[in-house]
């Protein structure tokens, strides 16, 4: 790009003809069918957002309706009153800029310009930009003239903001809406400046711009015009990213890959790195939320509403052919939810990462059931199995080296890391048969704090099946004074049980004796297998507490109690106190009481 002289893009190509306005074809062509049949209105009201092109259509139409030979509906640019334009000297255009001449002394003064008949043309044309600043007054001051002004004046209003015009100036102009230039719009007229200007560049850059710029094509240029002057002649969409601050598409892509792995602790570490950057958690999480909406739209026919343009559409094409839509939909939902309690949360970080692990979980949860099978839970479950049938052994183990295995450290290493887990929790199962059965009794001496919280669930049924061991080999004796000890230390049992894991104390306060039984009722099946997970080590206690010298049984019964609904009339909650207090109704005789 040539520095000598040097003109901003924005006004370099600022478009001369209706032909070379970007984005607006509805727009050019209602005003060239105007011209052409010689239809044109009094006043014209322009709107729409910033840089499309409001002023810019204005001067070409005022332009084209005062060319001395026009083709068509295009200026000639040769005329005295193109040459006129061109060269800024023209005498037949006004134009006033509403933000600083917004009073209705500015007005009169506008009003008096109108008047004065036009020395070269047929139309004084007045183009006001920034209508909507215009005070109530000044408003009310033009109203007259813009309704029946000459017949030679032609109003053209430009504004950003439509709503704040009063409405008897909206009913008195032919309203034009502008449109936001499209991201592919916007990429091609770019492409175009870039092959006159000798610059490099690639589709992701313009389409990085393009997005930054959010339809305006003055925005997208003085994107451009920055870009050059950062990287030079050739445009790296990395280089791009860094200088207009924004994230560039690979790491939206990066983070889908990712969270598509359920890899959590990557996104973590990634996410990091982004916030080390400068970029808020806030624009973070709307950029990857716009990433899966893009990829949910991508997976079908509804790939046209995603505003990219070559080989980004296609990589988001083939990112999307990974994503199910049960993910998409779920990663969308959180980050939206995220994005509304982010404004008011105390640590924005935290609640970033929570989200960015929830979308990780939906990936496990997509990719855990083809390899379920290997993780160690399942080989836990298998373990379960084998410590209550004692005799099964390990899979893929010979029954010979059952016995030795504590003796051979070497042994694990020759077999599968799968495998590791099952011997690490299949070990305490196989230590009874070392044990001598000589020694079957429990100790008379209370024995340390028992923590049924403490214990991992590999050892709660490797003791629960060391236990069955015991019992089916015949080795225990049972205390003759068992049921005595345990009903005089009942109140000690229960308070020892409620410090142990409360959740047991209410089924112990209820506890019946039977000899050396004690026999539990609960409320429900899932209370029972915690009780019976954790039997070795409540029979233990017991015998701690009771001084209970031999082996001790549990038998639990589920019953599940109705509740009662509790009296709701008056009659019926008498009957109620009565039924449970049978000296109120003798009190209430003796005392001649009325109840209300």
């Amino acid at each position: 790009m040539n520095m000598d002289n040097f003109v901003v893009s924005a006004r370099k190509y600022r478009p001369a003809t209706f032909a070379s306005v970007v984005g607006q074809q509805h727009i050019t062509s209602t005003l060239k069918n105007a011209i052409e049949r010689n239809q044109l209105a009094h006043a014209y009201l322009f709107c729409g957002p910033r840089g499309v092109g409001k002023t810019t259509c204005a001067r070409i139409f005022a332009k084209a309706i005062n060319c001395q030979n026009p083709n068509g509906a295009e200026a000639c640019n040769e005329c005295d009153s193109c040459r006129s334009f061109n060269e800024g000297r023209s005498l037949n255009i006004h134009e006033l800029d509403a933000a600083s001449n917004n009073s209705v002394e500015d007005i009169r003064n506008l009003i008096e310009q109108v008047r004065v008949i036009p020395q070269v043309g047929r139309y004084s044309v007045f183009i006001i930009d920034e209508v909507h600043m215009l005070s109530q007054a000044a408003f009310n001051a033009f109203l007259k003239t813009l309704e029946e002004p000459p017949q030679h004046a032609v109003f053209i209003l430009a504004t950003t903001e439509k709503h704040k015009i009063i409405p008897t100036i909206l009913s008195r102009c032919q309203i034009y809406d502008f449109n936001r230039i499209r991201v592919e719009d916007a990429v091609a007229y770019l492409k175009h400046i870039a092959d006159n200007e000798g610059v490099t560049v690639d589709e992701e850059s313009l389409n990085l711009i393009a997005q930054k710029a959010d339809g305006g094509m003055r925005d997208a240029l003085s994107m451009f015009d920055k870009a050059v002057s950062f990287c030079g002649t050739r445009l790296d969409y990395r280089s791009v990213a860094q200088t207009l601050n924004v994230l560039d598409y690979d790491t939206y892509f990066r983070f889908a890959e990712l969270l598509l792995q359920g890899d959590y602790v990557n996104t973590l570490l990634e996410f990091d790195t982004v916030l080390s950057k400068g970029f808020s958690g806030q624009t973070f999480m709307a950029g990857l939320n716009q990433h899966c909406r893009d990829l949910l739209v991508a997976k079908g026919p509804a790939i046209s509403l995603i505003e990219y343009t070559g080989t980004l559409t296609e990589r988001y094409r083939a990112q999307a052919e990974h994503c199910d839509n049960d993910f998409l939909f779920g990663a969308i939902s959180l980050l939206a939810e995220a994005d509304g309690k982010i404004r008011t949360a105390s640590n924005q970080r935290l609640l970033v990462e929570l989200t960015l692990m929830k979308i990780a979980a939906l990936g496990q949860k997509k990719n855990s059931l083809p390899s379920q099978p290997e993780y160690p839970l399942p080989e836990l479950t298998g373990a379960k199995q084998t410590a209550q049938q004692p005799a099964q052994q390990p899979v893929g183990q010979p029954a010979a080296q059952t016995a030795p295995q504590s003796a051979a450290p070497a042994s694990p290493v020759a077999q599968s890391p799968v495998q590791q887990p099952v011997q690490t929790v299949q070990q305490p199962v196989q230590q009874p048969a070392e044990q001598p059965n000589s020694q079957p009794t429990k100790p008379t001496t209370p024995k340390a704090h028992v923590s049924l919280m403490g214990g991992s669930l590999s050892s709660l049924i490797s003791k629960a099946g060391n236990t069955s061991d015991a019992e089916s080999a015949g080795a225990t004796k049972v205390d003759e004074q068992s049921e005595a000890k345990l009903g005089a230390a009942k109140d000690e049992i229960v308070k020892r049980m409620g410090e142990l894991r409360p959740r047991f104390r209410t089924a112990f306060e209820t506890v019946v004796f039977a000899g050396n039984s004690l026999k539990l009722t609960v409320p429900s099946q899932t209370l029972k297998e915690e009780l019976l997970l954790a039997r070795t080590e409540i029979l233990d206690a017991v015998a701690d507490t009771a001084r209970i010298d031999g082996a001790l049984n549990l038998e639990i019964e589920v019953r599940e109690t109705a509740v009662k609904m509790r009296p709701i009339r008056l009659e019926d909650r008498l009957q109620h106190i009565v039924a449970r207090t049978p000296k109120f109704e003798e009190l209430k005789k003796a005392l001649d009481l009325d109840v209300e």
